[in-house]
C-alpha cells in the first residue's frame, strides 16, 4: 500500500486510480482517514459542488452527462459522485448511471465514482463528504454530487452543496411529490426535464405557482429560476450552467457561500464527534458502570437524564 504523502501527491496530479483509493479509504472508514484528511486539508475549498436531486425517472443521470459536458466545453475539470441506495456489492442501479454517462470514460478531465448509501437516510453516503473533500482537493473545479431519488430524505442534499438543483418531469406529478418531500425548500435551481413532453409548461407553471405561495424572501433574496430542458438532446443544458453561475456570484456577493460552506464544515465536525462518542458508549455494553447507572434508574436513586449527563462524563473524562 501507497504511502499516503504519494497517493495525495498523485492525485493532485489527477491520476485517477490515486483519487480512486483515496476515496476507497474513505468509504471504508480506514484507520489511515485522519492522515488523508489531514494530508488534503491545505488543497481543499475550491471546488463548486452542485447537488442535483429529485424523484426517480427525471433524467438526473442524463442531466448530469450533459453538464459534464457543457463544463467540459469550459475547460473544467469536473467530478462526479453518484450516490446510489443500492448494495455496494452487487452495484444495483449504478450500471445504469455509468451507462449515461460511458461518454466521459476516456476524458482525463472527467472522474465519475460511485458509492452506496449503505443504509444512510438522506439520499447521501456517509462518507460523501469526505469523498468530496478528496475531489476538491485532486484539483476538480466543478463536483456534481447526483443523489438517488427516494423523495422526503433528498432534503440533506442541501446541507453538502453549494447549489442545490431540483430535478423535475412533466406527467409524473412530480410538482405534488416534491411540496410533499419539501423540495420546494431547498432548490437554488429548479429544472424541468423532458420538456418536449405535454405538460412541461403547465408544471414549469405550478411549480412557479407553488414557489410564490411559499416564499418570504426580501428585496435582493435570491429568487430561484425555473430551467426547461431537454437533456437527452443537450437542449436547455447551458441555460442551467447560466443559472448555476448566477447563483454562485450571488452568493459569493452576499457572503453566502461563505456561510454555506462554514455550515457543512461544522456538520461535519459534528457528525464525527458523536460518532466517536456513540462509538465509545457502544464499547461500555456490559461494563459494569453501566449497568450499575441502570441498577440506580431501577431503584430510583437517579434519572435517566443525569445517568446519561454521568455516563457522557465518564466517556470523555469530564470535558
Amino acid at each position: 500500500m501507497q504511502d499516503v504523502p504519494e497517493l495525495v501527491a498523485q492525485a493532485r496530479e489527477g491520476r485517477p486510480r490515486a483519487v480512486a483509493r483515496l476515496i476507497s479509504l474513505v468509504e471504508g472508514a480506514s484507520p489511515r482517514l485522519r492522515e488523508v484528511m489531514a494530508a488534503l486539508a491545505p488543497f481543499a475549498g475550491n471546488a463548486y459542488v452542485i447537488g442535483l436531486t429529485g424523484p426517480p425517472g427525471a433524467g438526473k443521470s442524463t442531466s448530469t452527462s450533459a453538464l459534464i459536458s457543457a463544463y467540459r466545453r469550459a475547460g473544467r475539470r469536473v467530478a462526479v459522485l453518484a450516490v446510489d441506495p443500492s448494495s455496494p456489492f452487487s452495484g444495483g442501479a449504478l450500471l445504469g448511471d455509468r451507462v449515461r454517462m460511458s461518454e466521459h470514460a476516456s476524458d482525463p478531465g472527467v472522474y465519475i465514482r460511485s458509492m452506496a448509501t449503505r443504509g444512510h437516510l438522506g439520499g447521501l453516503a456517509r462518507a460523501a463528504p469526505q469523498a468530496i473533500r478528496v475531489l476538491d482537493a485532486a484539483g476538480c473545479d466543478v463536483i456534481v454530487v447526483e443523489t438517488v431519488g427516494v423523495g422526503q430524505s433528498e432534503v440533506e442534499i442541501a446541507a453538502q452543496a453549494d447549489t442545490s438543483v431540483v430535478l423535475l418531469a412533466p406527467g409524473m406529478g412530480d410538482s405534488i411529490q416534491a411540496a410533499k418531500a419539501g423540495i420546494l425548500e431547498i432548490g437554488d435551481v429548479y429544472v424541468v426535464n423532458k420538456a418536449d413532453r405535454d405538460g412541461a409548461d403547465a408544471t414549469a407553471r405550478e411549480l412557479n405557482h407553488m414557489l410564490a405561495l411559499g416564499e418570504s424572501r426580501g428585496p435582493g433574496d435570491w429568487r430561484p429560476p425555473i430551467v426547461k430542458t431537454v437533456a437527452s438532446r443537450g437542449e436547455g443544458i447551458d441555460e442551467v450552467v447560466q443559472a448555476l453561475e448566477k447563483h454562485r456570484a450571488w452568493m459569493e456577493e452576499h457572503g453566502v457561500l461563505t456561510a454555506r460552506r462554514t455550515r457543512r464544515a461544522a456538520h461535519e465536525v459534528e457528525t464525527l464527534a458523536v460518532t466517536a462518542l456513540r462509538a465509545r458508549i457502544a464499547d461500555l455494553h456490559g461494563d459494569r458502570r453501566l449497568d450499575a447507572l441502570a441498577e440506580r434508574i431501577v431503584a430510583g436513586d437517579l434519572d435517566p437524564y443525569a445517568a446519561a449527563d454521568e455516563l457522557v462524563a465518564g466517556v470523555t473524562g469530564g470535558r
